[in-house]
């Protein structure tokens, strides 16, 4: 089996190497970017299943770097930064990253985070099934694309998980450490603040929204249950998801 490929974009030499040949003891092919710009060569030449991304580069802002990332490429994104106020994961995720981790870190844990993602890259490879409609909505697991009345909507890899995973259980309760599971593919005790989840149901939310007009009335959303959690709906109640 070919060994997944990681790309590090980290200034710091220490931090850099450390993770390089941890990562690589653990059988993955790692490069090592120094700065954003020439993150951006390597990520066209090494093609990288995952990039593992400082927020505090000395050329480029990190979260401008993971937005050109996810639009050029949809590669995987593991932001690992000492960037820690809740601001900041937030925007992390609104920028297309895919997980959020904070300076000082354990090995392990980044062990764990990485396959996690990389086990959820292989799996949506194998999401070879017919495409979801609702209405206006489609869903396409083997485009990986979600369209309203036919206008693409720009979801990343991992909204589009989430929609997906949602739609396919429709009328389902699922609480936010169970999507965490399914979804993140990690104990939920790993991911610090669950309410990451919340984050991306608003981001997938917000961009089905922008796709809607007062003629079009869309039926399938995400709903919150209070208390409970979240469950796809396609009954038709009120326009909007």
């Amino acid at each position: 089996m070919v060994a997944l490929r990681i790309l590090i974009v980290e200034d710091d030499p220490a931090i850099g190497e450390l993770v390089r040949r941890f990562l690589a003891s653990q059988g993955y092919q790692v490069d090592r970017a120094v700065n954003g710009q020439q993150a951006k060569v390597m990520s066209e030449r090494f093609r990288p299943d995952l990039v593992i991304l400082d927020l505090n580069l000395p050329d480029l802002n990190g979260y401008e770097l993971c937005q050109w990332l996810q639009q050029r490429t949809g590669v995987l994104v593991l932001m690992l930064t000492s960037r820690a106020q809740e601001e900041d994961w937030i925007q992390g995720f609104h920028r297309g990253a895919d997980d959020y981790m904070t300076k000082p870190f354990s090995l392990m844990e980044l062990r764990m985070r990485v396959g996690a993602l990389l086990k959820r890259r292989r799996a949506g490879n194998l999401w070879e099934t017919a495409q979801l409609e609702f209405g206006a909505l489609v869903i396409d697991p083997q485009s990986r694309q979600v369209s309203v009345a036919g206008q693409v909507v720009p979801l990343t890899p991992l909204e589009f998980n989430l929609l997906w995973f949602l739609a396919s259980h429709p009328g389902q309760i699922w609480n936010r450490d169970e999507l965490i599971r399914q979804v993140w593919s990690y104990n939920a005790e790993h991911v610090g603040d669950p309410r990451v989840v919340d984050v991306h149901v608003g981001q997938i939310r917000k961009k089905i929204q922008t796709q809607i007009t007062p003629e079009l009335i869309i039926t399938a959303r995400i709903q919150t249950v209070r208390g409970l959690g979240y469950r796809f709906s396609a009954d038709p109640p009120a326009p909007g998801l």
